[in-house]
């Protein structure tokens, strides 16, 4: 089982670095095992037994490797979403925002931080796909759009509560969506 590092590690603050391409073995064995992370994260029963959370994205820096890798995987409208993303780069984005009205939350802060997250609506992602074993783009909006957003961030060294106003955790956005 991977051990999740938590916010007070001060490698989850630094930059990660770019992945060489095709992936070395130890590089696509802990990219897989954070999706298996990720899977088994899913069920309840499994998250109490083992004493973990359950999470819908995971970073490579919060499993204590700075190396640009994001891992993803659950269901969200009846559709299943997985990737397994190495030098994910978000290429385009929308000026119109979104945020959880919950929300977010993350593996590596114990810690509950309130206020709304604000990050684009839409983004184009451009990544290479282990999983599909090919370079990809990906158009994401809405929750999907949240999700990938907040594992990229964890590749520069950025946590979800950097991103809550500080004078007012719950101000409200004009051009902003609320899910």
């Amino acid at each position: 089982m991977l051990k999740i590092v938590t916010d007070k590690v001060k490698s989850l603050r630094k930059k990660s670095f770019p992945c060489d391409l095709p992936l070395k073995e130890d590089e696509k064995k802990v990219l897989l095992e954070m999706l298996d992370y990720l899977r088994k994260s899913s069920n309840e029963e499994y998250c109490e037994k083992h004493k973990i959370r359950s999470g819908v994205g995971l970073a490579a820096p919060q499993v204590g490797i700075n190396k640009r890798m994001i891992a993803i995987s659950y269901s969200y409208d009846d559709k299943k979403i997985e990737y397994c993303l190495v030098n994910p780069k978000i290429i385009q984005n929308s000026l119109k925002e979104v945020a959880l009205s919950n929300g977010e939350g993350c593996l590596s802060v114990p810690d509950d931080h309130k206020g709304y997250v604000y990050r684009s609506y839409k983004i184009k992602v451009s990544a290479y796909d282990l999983l599909q074993d090919k370079q990809i783009e990906i158009d994401a909006k809405g929750y999907d759009a949240i999700v990938l957003q907040h594992e990229i961030d964890h590749l520069d060294g950025i946590l979800y509560y950097d991103r809550i106003d500080r004078n007012d955790r719950f101000k409200r956005k004009d051009n902003a969506v609320l899910i």
